[in-house]
Order: structure tokens, then C-alpha cells, then sequence
């Protein structure tokens, strides 16, 4: 937290901020990185404003932390200026997890480069070298960089209306910047450079390729050791290497870039989780249904899709009927339009309501490529969508039950650990559709329902969908990382732009209300988030393979067979190595495979018809009757249910 300090009107205003603090609040003084005197932020070398009061920016604090990163570009870029003076300094912000700078430099940076360039960083900053900041004349400062070469510097000058500009000076280096700094570099105690990457200046291709070196930095050495392990942690498990290592998806070019393909064992998990959700609708009252994964322009301009969202959408396809007029159509973006012409189908009246459309549906959107990620951001994707038609009053039953049924599939997978976001309208803004009357009654709608939950939620203005409030789940997955899976979003608006009526029991029309839902969110980012939760090691009912049966020569193959079809008629899914390898190459291959159970056999458990028990988890278990494993594999190996 930051710390509030007043200071006195008789205090000394030639002293700047920082050498009072060392005199008054020394504790403070030695994890102050700036200061902010209303709206205006401060550098602690700054002259001591007297009579004011001051909020002390603290190296822990998030806006802190970004100072201190920010101040941790400039090191970087000046240890690389004073290794590689060929190299151009570009632009160097903080990030979520660092930050980056960007440098235009005649040939890649290697790994061995950034060792030296961080070796000089702690060089710089044990020299405890003073930030300065500067205010100078525009024009000056473009000349100067003019003469260093730098039209990238200039370039960002030029669109810069004052007359003055701010530099921020450290030994010989300066950088154009508002600030504010630490003091001094030696105020920058943990920092580690990560990766180089290629980057275009200002993002667009037509442009300069750079060299972006990130980094990151903390206000304490035991803060960064703990990120860097964080950091381990997530390669070892990170689902695109899991992901082939073990078989489940592949991404290949020759397809395109975020359309993954299901290899088959992936495809078995997903199988499961559908079956698994699927059951729980059905127990709901949910109605399947199907779509296609193409439809007309003009139902996606009904919906707002298209052009609320046009620059995320694949461009439409336009084609000649015979004998007919051009007719457009739109890879499918969402379900819910469709859903609405199903609904439409046919005269509802109160007594069909609430109404329940489940569907798993193919959608697809136009990532940018720098965007995508393996499975959590994709193009093609599958929503296990579903729409919930209520009439008002149903409304909040409704909503409470597909809340239930989100947290009991987070339950059921062991993400205990999330938060719930009220994403509301931006009364300012202009990507939303409809009646404010009705974004009124849904948000009030949503609001009452957790709060009658007794939910801990937190509200964001501006992130709601274009049509309606919706309540997300951040999930926090086993090292830390959050996710957004889950949501639910209350809608008045698409019922009206489709026109959609229920006959009342006052025998007149009615709009209905719809309750947009999907718990899993899609089940590409979900089973992406499934591998790094569990490694990979799924338990043992959601796992592809439950176990595999080793045979210890030749001669027991017949009975690894035999183990093999009284296991599958459980069913179970099991496989038998009957490879000429020597057993431990096998044992070790399915352990890591992240086989759950390795069942071992020979001439002992061949006689006594049993299996030798290897689990994943504890070890060897022994020998055990095969009838007694498969009625233990059979209770471990059933789905959850609610």
C-alpha cells in the first residue's frame, strides 16, 4: 500500500523529496520509488513541496512496481547502448509480468547477448547512478536524435504538440519520457532479462523489424526468485508442449494458424468432458440442438454481430445463385442468432418457457496472429453454448441455476479457486445495442442475483457484451495464473432485435428474456487449462489412457490380452505394450505418458490371475487379484456427478 505523509509549511523547499523523507520517514524512504501530490505524479528527487500533502509510492505497490519497471527499461537500454552503440533505442514500456524495450540493431540479439547485457545492467546499477529528469525544447531534442541516427525517436517527437518535451538523464545515456523514476539505478534491486523476440515498429508489418528484449523486475530479490520459479513451473507445464509430448492436439500450418486438430487421445478427453456436461443438462432440462457453422449476412447484421464486430470475424463469403442476387455469409461467430430463429420457429407460450437450447457449437472469430496461443486463443473453437428463453419473472431462477451450474463444474475439476466479475455497460460508450431501459433491468437483475448468492464479485464498467451484462469467473489455476472460463450474461436486447414473443397468460405478446451461459467457455481453452492444472497428469476417470498392461515377456502376452478385454469391458480404456522392449523402457515411456495405473505381468500374476500395480502417484502397490483391481478401477474410473 502506499503511505500518505504531510508536509510541514515551514519545511525547507530547496530539499527535495527524497532527502526529507530520509530525515522524517526513514523506513519509508528506503521502498519509496515516487511520489503523487493530487493528480500529479512526482520524482523523489524532486523539490519538496511544503505545505502539501503527499502520497508515497511504495516499490511493492502495483503502481510501483510498474515505476520500478519502466526504470528497469531504461537500465537495460542503456547497458545495451553502452555494449552495442550501433543499436537504436525505440520505445520501452512496463508490462503485466516486466517490461520490454525495443531496439532497431543491424543483426538478432543471441542468448549470449542478453547475459551480457544484464551483466551490465548490474554493473549500472550498482554504480547507484542518478535518474535526472530534464525539460527541454522539442525542436532541440529532434535535432539531437537526428544526429544520433534515430528516426524512430524522432518520429515519436514529431507527434508531440508542446513545445517542451521531458528526458530522463542516467551517466551518459538520456531517453526521451514523462516519468516519473526511481532516484537512482541502484534503486532497481532484482531484475532478469527473459526473451528476445522480433517485433515490427508500432506493431504494423509495413514497418521496421526490431529486436524486443523483455524483462522483468521486483521491488525484492525473493519477490523475483519466486516469479522465475512461477515461470519454470508453467513451462514444465505448458499445454502446447504437453500437448504433443502426449499426444492430444496439434496445430499444423498446412491447416492454419489457431485450428487445432483433436489428435485422438485429446479427443477422448474431450468426448468425456462433453459427456459429462451433457448429462448434467439433460438432469437441467436442457434441449439439444444443432447448427450449422455457416449463415446468412443479413442474420448476423440482425444480431449485431456483423458489423459491431466485424474486424473479429473471417471476411463474409459472397457468391451468385444461379439466376439469383449476390448473397453474403458469415463463418459463424456465436450460436445465440441461430438459437433465436429456432426459438421463432414456432408459436411460444408461456407454458413452454423457461425454454433450454444446449448446443456444442463450432464458432470462429479472426484472432490476430500475434494473439494466438495454442488451445487458450484460438480461431475455431467449440462453445458448449446454450440459451435459456424465461419470461421475467423466471429470470432470477434461471440465472442462480446456471451460476450453480458453473461452480459445479469448477467443483468437479478442482479450480476452487476464482473470482466473479459484474462486467457492465460503459454509459459513454458506443459499442452497445439496444434500449438503456433494458441494460438497466438486466444489470440490476445480475447484481441482485449474487448478492442474493452472497458472492464476493468485483464490477467492471465497459466489459460487458454489446447486447447485455454478463457475470464472468476468473479462475486461478494450481501456479497462480488467472483465466477466464465461465460466464453467464442476461439479455433483453437480441429478443427484441429478433422479435422474439411468448403469449401470456394474458393471452397476449411478450418479450422473453435470454440467459446467455457456457461453463466450460470453450472446450479448446478449457482442456488447455485442464493439461497445465493437472501437468497433464488428468485423474484418473478423465485421463485417455486409465492404464496400460506390461506383459514381462513374450509368453505372457496372451494374458497382458487377456487383462486388457476384462479391463475395456468395465469399460475402461486400456492399453497393452507388446513391444519387444525390456519392461522398465515401458514402465518408464507410460509413466511419462502420465499413464495413471502400470499393471505388470508375468508367470506369478499369469497363475494367480492377477496384476502387479504400479500407480502413477504412489509407486508399486503390489500384486492384486484382477478382479479386485478392475472393480477398484471401476469405481475410480466413473464421471462425477452432481
Amino acid at each position: 500500500m502506499s503511505e500518505r505523509v504531510s508536509v510541514g509549511a515551514h519545511e525547507d523547499a530547496s530539499r527535495t523529496i527524497l532527502s526529507w523523507l530520509k530525515q522524517y520517514h526513514k523506513e519509508l524512504a528506503k521502498t519509496a520509488v515516487a511520489a503523487k501530490m493530487g493528480e500529479t505524479y512526482l520524482d523523489l528527487t524532486a523539490p519538496l513541496p511544503v505545505g502539501q500533502e503527499l502520497e508515497i509510492i511504495l516499490g511493492g505497490d502495483p503502481l510501483g512496481l510498474e515505476i520500478l519497471r519502466h526504470s528497469a527499461a531504461h537500465l537495460m537500454a542503456q547497458a545495451v547502448q553502452t555494449l552495442f552503440p550501433e543499436a537504436k533505442p525505440t520505445i520501452g514500456p512496463a508490462i503485466e509480468t516486466g517490461f520490454y524495450y525495443d531496439f532497431a540493431m543491424p543483426r538478432p540479439f543471441t542468448e549470449e547477448d542478453l547475459a551480457a547485457i544484464e551483466e551490465e545492467m548490474k554493473k549500472l546499477a550498482r554504480q547507484n547512478l542518478p535518474l535526472q529528469r530534464e525539460e527541454v525544447d522539442r525542436a532541440e531534442c529532434i535535432a539531437r536524435y537526428r544526429e544520433m541516427g534515430n528516426p524512430f525517436k524522432m518520429e515519436v517527437l514529431e507527434e508531440i504538440p508542446q513545445p517542451t518535451v521531458t528526458v530522463y538523464r542516467q551517466g551518459d545515456f538520456f531517453d526521451l519520457c514523462r516519468g516519473p523514476h526511481v532516484p537512482s539505478t541502484g534503486r532497481i534491486p532484482a531484475f532478469k532479462l527473459l526473451s528476445v523476440a522480433g517485433a515490427y515498429w508500432r506493431g504494423d508489418e509495413k514497418r521496421p523489424m526490431l529486436q524486443r528484449i523483455y524483462g522483468t523486475a521486483f521491488a525484492t530479490q525473493e519477490e523475483l526468485d519466486a516469479f522465475l520459479q512461477q515461470r519454470e513451473e508453467a513451462k514444465r507445464r505448458d499445454h502446447r508442449r504437453l500437448g504433443r509430448e502426449l499426444g492430444l492436439f496439434l496445430i499444423a500450418p498446412e491447416v492454419g494458424a489457431g485450428l487445432p486438430l483433436w489428435l485422438p487421445k485429446g479427443a477422448i478427453v474431450r468426448t468425456i468432458l462433453e459427456t459429462f456436461l451433457r448429462a448434467e443438462l439433460t438432469k437441467r432440462g436442457y434441449l439439444p440442438v444443432y447448427t450449422p457453422v455457416i449463415g446468412k449476412l443479413d442474420l448476423y447484421r440482425t444480431s449485431g454481430h456483423y458489423p459491431y464486430y466485424k474486424e473479429s470475424q473471417f471476411p463474409p463469403i459472397t457468391f451468385n445463385e444461379a439466376g439469383g442476387e449476390e448473397e453474403g455469409y458469415l463463418l459463424k461467430p456465436m450460436s445465440c442468432p441461430h438459437h433465436n430463429i429456432i426459438y421463432r420457429s414456432e408459436m411460444r407460450s408461456y407454458r413452454d418457457l423457461p425454454l433450454r437450447l444446449a448446443e456444442f457449437g463450432n464458432v470462429y472469430r479472426f484472432e490476430q496472429s500475434g494473439e494466438l496461443g495454442g488451445l487458450t486463443r484460438v480461431r475455431g473453437f467449440t462453445q458448449d453454448d446454450a440459451h435459456i428463453y424465461c419470461t421475467p419473472e423466471q429470470l432470477d431462477v434461471e440465472f442462480k441455476d446456471t451460476v450453480s451450474l458453473v461452480l459445479f463444474v469448477f467443483r468437479t475439476f478442482g479450480l476452487e479457486d476464482f473470482k466473479v466479475r459484474v462486467s457492465l455497460r460503459d454509459p459513454a460508450g458506443d459499442k452497445y445495442v439496444g434500449d438503456p431501459e433494458n441494460w438497466d433491468k438486466a444489470q440490476a437483475a445480475i447484481l441482485s442475483a449474487v448478492r442474493d448468492l452472497g458472492m464476493d464479485y468485483v464490477v467492471a464498467e465497459g466489459e460487458a457484451a454489446f447486447y447485455g451484462p454478463k457475470l464472468d469467473f476468473l479462475v486461478r489455476d494450481s501456479i497462480g495464473r488467472e483465466w477466464q472460463l465461465g460466464t453467464v450474461q442476461v439479455d433483453y436486447n437480441l429478443p427484441e432485435r429478433f422479435q422474439l414473443e411468448y403469449i401470456g397468460e394474458d393471452g397476449q405478446p411478450h418479450r422473453p428474456v435470454m440467459i446467455h451461459r457456457a461453463p466450460f467457455g470453450s472446450l479448446e481453452r478449457f482442456f488447455g487449462l485442464l493439461i497445465e492444472h493437472f501437468a497433464g497428469a488428468f485423474p484418473v476417470w478423465l485421463a485417455p489412457v486409465q492404464a496400460v498392461v506390461i506383459p514381462i515377456a513374450e509368453r505372457h502376452h496372451d494374458y497382458a490380452k487377456e487383462v486388457q478385454a476384462a479391463l475395456r469391458a468395465l469399460p475402461a480404456r486400456v492399453e497393452a505394450d507388446l513391444r519387444s522392449e525390456t519392461m522398465r523402457l515401458k514402465i518408464r515411456e507410460a509413466q511419462l505418458q502420465k499413464v495413471p495405473y502400470m499393471l505388470v505381468v508375468g508367470d506369478k500374476e499369469m497363475e494367480a490371475r492377477a496384476v502387479g500395480v504400479r500407480s502413477r502417484v504412489d509407486g508399486d502397490r503390489g500384486a492384486m487379484p484382477l478382479e479386485n483391481y478392475a472393480a477398484h478401477l471401476r469405481e475410480e474410473a466413473k464421471l462425477p456427478e452432481s
